[in-house]
């Protein structure tokens, strides 16, 4: 007899969660329809729950039969974006910590969660807890992976299907990944549209046959891992001494969606807005660089091209507006700051009508890793 039990426990261990179940409650089904609980917050998720939703509305070969949401609680007048999309389907939401009674699902999928869900949580579900994560696992563990893709320039990324692990974020065994060629010059806002599709693809892949799917998991590598953490407003500040043309303008395509590059003019904060490539125009701002010893931040306004050209390191880099007190174009920041006039007349020491960096306190690492994209998990 306990022989039998043994070996039916073990049989959990290795399909299920890794571990022994504890969801006595919800008698495991072994083939779909899923009843499914999803934990999400941002658009990157809200792809992931309408998949999820087109699976249990399927006229034949129904993937999904009960469907519920845990989102987070927002500040935003229509909430989060998960919140808003679950409304609108009319599916029951819960705000965390409070879960609802989760007993009688089979299965919990995760996507841009950024919570750590708790051992005793992830037991309630037979079949585990799912996260679609965008990226090919263990390169960018945690909540930023797309934002530090586009920031480090990779050419290549793609989207992990893995089974959730208590304590730690993203290091469970690896249920389904394929990769994904970023394009060039693509933003984060633009990748994760991509990869929010692809990852919403293949979750319902693997819920066509869960049990298979589970079995043939494995663990990640131990070599290659890295990690991406939440994008803070330190992240943003230019520095023109040490960083080149591409890496600011990675920069831009990386963070310019949720927060604009920053640096300092004059003693006071300013946003850069709309970079732009000024690659035609290096040998002539080089000579002008060498004949009037331009150092890092100095500003040329390019009459033709309407732009601002900000001499960085090996390089320049265009820019079309700024945010100074209120949004100027490059022709008016040049009227106002540049214009020989100005100049003149300026009070200013020489050398001091230029960017300069601007230094911020690194952001403490969080281990809830809360974050405006919040990527979990």
């Amino acid at each position: 007899m306990w022989g039998r039990i043994l070996r039916a426990w073990r049989g959990r261990w290795s399909l299920g969660r890794g571990y022994a179940s504890g969801a006595a409650e919800a008698p495991r089904r072994e083939k779909p329809p899923w009843r499914v609980l999803f934990f999400g917050t941002d658009s990157f998720a809200a792809e992931t729950l309408l998949a999820l939703q087109a699976a249990r509305e399927a006229k034949s070969g129904r993937l999904v039969d009960r469907l519920e949401v845990v989102t987070l609680h927002s500040q935003l007048p229509k909430g989060l974006p998960v919140k808003s999309c679950a409304e609108q389907l009319k599916l029951p939401i819960h705000f965390w910590p409070d879960v609802g009674l989760c007993d009688h699902f089979d299965v919990g999928v995760v996507a841009s969660f950024g919570r750590l869900l708790s051992e005793d949580l992830i037991l309630k579900f037979p079949y585990g807890v799912l996260n679609v994560h965008p990226s090919c696992l263990p390169r960018w563990r945690g909540p930023a992976p797309i934002i530090h893709t586009v920031l480090h320039g990779d050419t290549v990324t793609g989207v992990t299907i893995m089974q959730i692990r208590p304590k730690r974020f993203d290091v469970g065994p690896i249920i389904k990944q394929e990769t994904f060629a970023v394009p060039p010059c693509c933003s984060a806002k633009e990748l994760e549209s991509m990869l929010s599709k692809l990852g919403a693809s293949m979750l319902i892949s693997v819920l066509k046959n869960l049990p298979e799917s589970l079995r043939n998991k494995t663990e990640q590598p131990k070599e290659g891992a890295t990690f991406a953490p939440k994008a803070s407003i330190a992240m943003s500040c230019i520095q023109w001494e040490e960083q080149t043309p591409e890496q600011i303008l990675r920069m831009h395509r990386a963070l310019g969606a949720m927060m604009p590059l920053q640096t300092l003019w004059m003693g006071t904060t300013v946003k850069l807005l709309d970079f732009v490539e000024v690659e035609a125009l290096n040998d002539h701002n080089d000579r002008l660089a060498a004949e009037n010893g331009t150092v890092p931040g100095s500003v040329f306004y390019h009459k033709q091209l309407q732009t601002l050209v900000i001499r960085c390191k090996e390089g320049w880099v265009g820019v079309k507006a700024v945010v100074l007190k209120k949004k100027l174009t490059a022709a008016d920041f040049y009227n106002g700051y540049l214009h020989p006039w100005f100049q003149q007349n300026s009070k200013m020491t020489p050398g001091t009508c230029r960017f300069q960096t601007l230094k911020l306190a690194p952001a403490k690492r969080s281990r809830q890793g809360t974050q405006l994209h919040a990527r979990n998990t």
